[in-house]
């Protein structure tokens, strides 16, 4: 049996032949991994079901953040037909964003893909573990090791604004003229979740169930504070007779739910999803400031 020196660094390996020989250590190929043995072995695995969540959370923020400026772009108070045709042409452009998106990936053209898994938090940045043997000339050893939770997510990004680019603009002309403002902003969000991703996809993948449980806690507290009466009666009767506040509410319950089972926690946390809201209704007549007394 022949040895094989290991080559240095924790992403640098070597490729193997067709003829069975072997190369210098250097990057390995898009969808390969090095292995303990120091050779790039092509990726097989399916991803784990946190892959999956991850993937899914990735596809939320663009379309929550579409359907948010498409309702804030209306100024009306109610869904109106318009404004719904709008967000269901959004979540399509999403979901073939993301059809493409899979397709593309390794098996092309089969919805099943190829995975390099995540073994630990260096995978995402092997840009920073490039070795410089002996203190030398630095090995470029940069590659995707957690393949192909990066590109997928760049390819994703990509077609969400090259299909809304493609559709929105002709329904905004039949349909609601203001929804033009929704596309701008898009023109804003999409470039900058594609740099965060690029920046903090690391964090992002460890830290996005606690993210869904922020962003539900947070939109909730917002969207019943711009509620000009604060009574808990009123909220709690808008809350269950207006159509759109009954969908607002149930986005924010979905998404801490999400988040909840992102975690891995026992399915008997998610009683505690409404919680948030009736928390914030229960309570909001002790924080009104006509309540206290004026000293001055």
């Amino acid at each position: 049996m022949i040895a094989i020196d290991s080559c240095p660094g924790l992403y640098c390996g070597r490729i193997i032949s067709e003829n069975g020989t072997l190369g210098d250590c250097g990057e390995c190929p898009r969808g390969f991994r090095v292995n303990e043995s120091s050779i790039c072995e092509q990726c097989s695995d399916s991803p784990q079901t946190y892959d999956f969540l991850y993937i899914t959370f990735i596809c939320i923020l663009p379309l929550v953040m579409h359907w948010y400026f498409i309702d804030a772009c209306s100024k009306e108070r109610t869904f109106s037909k318009n404004q719904i045709i709008l967000m269901t042409s959004a979540f399509f452009e999403v979901f073939l964003s993301a059809v493409i998106s899979v397709f593309l990936i390794e098996p092309v053209g089969s919805f099943y893909i190829n995975s390099c898994g995540v073994k630990k938090f260096s995978d995402w940045y092997t840009l920073f573990y490039n070795p410089s043997p002996n203190y030398e000339d630095k090995l470029y050893c940069t590659t995707e090791a957690v393949y192909p939770l990066q590109t997928i997510v760049l390819i994703f990004y990509f077609f969400c604004l090259v299909t809304m680019m493609l559709v929105r603009p002709l329904l905004n002309r039949v349909f609601l003229r203001s929804g033009k403002f929704a596309v701008y902003s898009a023109l804003y969000f999409l470039p900058l979740l594609t740099f965060l991703h690029a920046v903090a996809g690391g964090l992002i993948y460890y830290a996005f169930p606690y993210l869904s449980i922020i962003m539900s806690m947070i939109s909730n507290a917002c969207h019943f504070a711009v509620k000009h009466d604060q009574k808990a009666k009123t909220l709690l009767k808008s809350s269950v007779t207006e159509v759109r506040n009954i969908l607002v509410i149930l986005g924010h319950w979905l998404l801490l739910a999400f988040g909840i089972l992102s975690l891995g926690q026992d399915y008997w946390l998610l009683i505690f999803v409404p919680s948030p809201s009736l928390f914030y209704i229960m309570t909001v007549q002790y924080t009104d400031p006509s309540e206290f007394p004026d000293n001055n």
